[in-house]
């Protein structure tokens, strides 16, 4: 007798926001090769494609479809996308996120504070409303947002991304108790240091870098590849009881 296989996504609907590099496309990936139909998408139409193509390339099923989630006609062009093609969504990754400026508090700019909510926050926040409302009409689904363990503990002269990513863990939590009658699951994956365009300043500034790996007991920055397997358990029945949760994936960092 073959026992079922928890992470199996055959004929699953997936959203991946992000997912043209870094952690979102290594996610994008598995989730593909776990069955699931995955929707890559991401600002630039073109830099999804090259997502969909490698997935197609291993034989699986994906289409490119661009969203700046900082813009809001585009998150509703988005889900009239998806409804439209497949009438349906069993899994949201919200892993698209902003962080342009790197410096002291005190001297955040109104306009960078704005971008950093507009994406960071406003972006997750309806891409998860759109997306529970679609996973409901079908009995439920799977919501994992990409935070940071920026947002348990400040990364230091990153103060208004790492407040944006303490909002997103308390709107994880929000959604997931709102939406549990609903059969939608919402949690929390909390990246430590990782290898990614997105953190190279940190990752390739020695001084900066050295510093930081201090306070990791595993004393090494974390591949994109080794967060998927995470999120592939939060999106699929493995977890099936699991919803508010909060998943460090960090070297442990936040057990120091």
């Amino acid at each position: 007798m073959t026992a079922p296989n928890p992470f199996d996504l055959t004929g699953k609907v997936a959203i991946v926001t992000g997912a043209s590099r870094g952690i979102g496309e290594e996610i994008a990936k598995l989730l593909a090769a776990q069955g699931a139909h995955v929707v890559v998408s991401s600002r630039k139409q073109a830099d999804c494609q090259s997502v969909v193509d490698a997935i197609t390339a291993e034989g699986g099923s994906a289409e490119a479809m661009a969203c700046h989630i900082g813009e809001m006609e585009q998150i509703t062009s988005l889900y009239e996308q998806v409804t439209s093609r497949h009438s349906r969504l069993d899994i949201l990754v919200n892993n698209a996120a902003t962080n342009p400026f790197f410096g002291n508090i005190l001297d955040t700019e109104p306009s960078v504070f704005q971008k950093t909510i507009d994406v960071n926050i406003r972006g997750y926040f309806y891409m998860s409303t759109h997306g529970a409302r679609l996973m409901a009409k079908n009995g439920g689904g799977s919501i994992v947002n990409v935070a940071s363990v920026n947002g348990v503990v400040p990364g230091f002269q990153q103060a208004i991304y790492s407040i944006t990513k303490a909002a997103v863990i308390s709107m994880t939590k929000a959604f997931a108790v709102e939406c549990a009658e609903q059969g939608v699951r919402c949690n929390a994956l909390l990246p430590g240091l990782t290898d990614t365009k997105f953190a190279s300043v940190l990752v390739n500034t020695p001084a900066i870098l050295k510093q930081a790996l201090a306070h990791v007991p595993m004393r090494r920055v974390a591949q994109p590849s080794e967060m998927a397997g995470a999120a592939l358990y939060l999106a699929s029945d493995a977890a099936s009881y699991t919803t508010g949760a909060v998943l460090n994936v960090d070297g442990g960092y936040l057990s120091v």
